[in-house]
Order: structure tokens, then sequence, then C-alpha cells
């Protein structure tokens, strides 16, 4: 039977330098695809197709999942101009376009579009100004246009509401999954590479833009009073663009440099724990990997982390190194309390899978679609709301 509904992903991330937006985007495709061949009854309703530009062919190719090259155009152009009009075409039946990374065809309003976060607006000094121009024109659009806007946490949701993007009544939620960690196999060999002891460091990300805040951490690791501990510093930040900003660089401070999931993987199985003083986040994502894979996260009480954390991490304040120092120190100090972190870290992470948030993100496509059936369809999927509250802390 012909599927009365095509789904389309929207394969741009696959031609561009990963991000964590596009590490979303892959796992929701794939725990969709595996969730569709589990259900033929679905099947016969829609069908889920990954079109992609020429240049995200070997990437699509890596992921497994079968796809389609639509246009010789790439980039910008591919996603405004050459996926609307493939998608538009009537002689192919009825498409929709799932956007997962932020942004998707203005042009195409059969369209979901994913919106992690309103950081281009409350964190202007974090992005370029051809990137805040570009979002502050297409997300506004996206959000009146489009069928339907999804994003990561009622955190988000408030903040796309605030500043005027989407109305609330057309945001659907949907958590992050985080057991994607749980089928890496950890690669220690960055362990011996640096010298590292377990449970003697502690991971955070190398990430210059304001509002991550890690300079607050350089400060603490610059006080004297962690020195029998090291700060590994992971991502594409260099020591000399923190020196730039002014901040110190103790001789216990480790820059990585970007590592391999399975390299990651390591460092949060034998890590003391991971610090993340983010001023604002839209969902989250390394604190809740650190967690599953039983490293205690501290964070600091702002954005989304009290709602993705909740009771399971530790709170410092994000404007006083002395604060991180002690945080630091009470699992450096206490072999018990960090077990005990690390276990109670592990119970909370595991509720966040990807195959619930691909459930939630097939019945919100499913809810937008015209006619009973497909809203029937939805309740099969995933009985409850994709808005439903979660427990904050």
């Amino acid at each position: 039977m012909q599927s009365g509904e095509r789904i389309i992903f929207n394969g741009k991330f696959l031609s561009a330098q990963p991000t964590g937006v596009h590490r979303v985007a892959e796992e929701l495709l794939r725990a969709s695809v595996k969730y569709l061949a589990s259900r033929p009854d679905l099947a016969e309703a829609i069908a889920l197709e990954l079109w992609i530009p020429p240049n995200g062919a070997k990437k699509a190719a890596e992921l497994g999942i079968p796809f389609k090259i639509v246009t010789p155009l790439k980039g910008i152009a591919w996603e405004q101009l050459g996926l609307p009009f493939s998608a538009g075409r009537k002689s192919a039946g009825r498409k929709t376009v799932l956007n997962l990374c932020n942004v998707g065809p203005v042009l195409h309003s059969n369209s979901l579009t994913m919106i992690h976060d309103a950081q281009v607006y409350s964190s202007p000094g974090s992005y370029s100004w051809p990137f805040r121009l570009w979002y502050r024109f297409h997300q506004p659009i996206a959000g009146w246009r489009h069928r339907r806007i999804l994003t990561v946490s009622h955190f988000s949701k408030e903040q796309i509401v605030h500043y005027g993007v989407a109305p609330a009544d057309r945001i659907d939620v949907i958590h992050n999954g985080v057991d994607h960690v749980l089928s890496q196999e950890p690669d220690h060999r960055i362990l011996d590479r640096y010298g590292l002891a377990p449970r003697k460091f502690v991971v955070g990300l190398a990430n210059t833009q304001p509002h991550k805040n890690i300079g607050i951490l350089l400060r603490a690791f610059a006080s004297g009073e962690l020195d029998d501990l090291t700060l590994v510093l992971v991502g594409g930040a260099s020591a000399d663009g923190f020196r730039a900003n002014g901040e110190p660089i103790a001789a216990n401070v480790i820059f990585a440099g970007r590592v391999s999931d399975e390299e990651l993987r390591a460092l949060y199985g034998d890590a003391l724990a991971l610090c993340f003083p983010s001023l604002t986040e839209g969902f989250g994502l390394p604190p809740l990997e650190a967690m599953i894979a039983g490293c205690p996260a501290i964070v600091a009480p702002n954005g989304a982390l009290p709602e993705v954390c909740g009771d399971a991490a530790i709170y410092a304040d994000p404007h006083d190194p002395s604060a991180w120092v002690a945080a630091v120190r009470s699992l450096a100090d206490d072999e018990e309390y960090r077990d005990r972190s690390g276990r109670a870290s592990i119970v909370h992470a595991s509720e966040f899978t990807w195959a619930r948030a691909a459930r939630q993100l097939l019945a919100a496509t499913l809810r937008s679609l015209p006619g009973k059936t497909f809203a029937a369809l939805a309740e099969t999927v995933d009985p409850a709301p994709a808005h439903t509250e979660r427990r904050s802390r």
C-alpha cells in the first residue's frame, strides 16, 4: 500500500561539521526509522525519508539509512530553494518536512521545525552578527508559518514565546535522549595520553562562547585549592583563546581538543565529575551524557539545566569560583558521596531515551497532519501529549 504521507527529514546537517544539535538530529532520525520498522500499521500511513544535499552523502551512508540526494545545490541554497521546490511538487504526493537543526525552508509551510533554544536573543554575544541576523530573520517566519515548532525543554519553549518567535499553543516539547552514550566502547588510550588517573580529573568544555561561562572553571582551578586535580577541557577552543579573554590558565589545565565519542566516554567513566557552568542552556546534553556514564555533574542552576538534571546534579553559583571549588572538593574528599552521586546520576539520566524522544517526535508530527486517522495513530505512538510537564528542580 502506498503511504499516504511522506515525512521528509531535512538532512542538510549531514553536510556540515558535527555539533550537539546535529547529534540530536542524527539520533532522532535513527530512532524514528527503527520505531517505524516495528510498526507495519504505521508504515502504511506514513513513510520516512532522508533527503540530503550532494555533499552530505558520505555521512548519510555512515548512518546506514537510505537517503535521496535532492538537487545539485548545497548549503543554504539547498535548504531554502532546492528542498522546498522538491518537497512542493504535487506529482510526488503529500510531503511534510521535518527540520531538526533550528532552521528549515521558509517557503515550505508544510513543515515542523525544531528550535533548540532562543540564545541568539538571550546571549547575542555568543554568536557572530551574520549568524544572529540569519536566525533572527528565519526563526520568527518559521514560528508563524510552519505547521508546528518543536523544542527540547520547557525552558526553551518559554524563551521562544518570550521573544515572539512562536506562540505557546504551536510548540511541542521533546526532551533529548542520552542513551547513545551506552553504545560507545570507551577508548582509554586518551587517559594514558594525558597521564590521567581515575577520579583525579574533572571534565569541562573548551568553548569561549560567553554563555558557556568556562572562565569560572579556569578561575577555580587557578585558585590553588584544586592543585591535586586536573581540569580536562574538550572541544575546539585553545588556551590562547581563553588567554585572549583575560582568563588564567593554571598548570593543571589540559586542552584535549576535539575527542571521539569513544574517548569522551572513557573520560566520563573515570572522571571525578563534569563541570558545566553555563549561564543559559536550551537543554544541556553533556551533563546527561556524563551522568548516564556514572559521572556526577556539577552544573549552574540556569536555563533548562534544573529541568533536565533534576535533583541528581550538584548545583553551584555560576558567578562564584569558590562555589565550584567547594563542589569539586566535596566529591574529591568524600569517596562515598562521589559514588552515591554517580549511582543517582545513572538512574536519573536513564529516563532520557532516544526511543521515547522519537515516539514523541512522530506523535507530534502525526497530530499535526489533517484527519482523525492520523490523530488516532498518534495516540498509539505516544498517548501522553508531547508537552506534558516533567518534574524540575
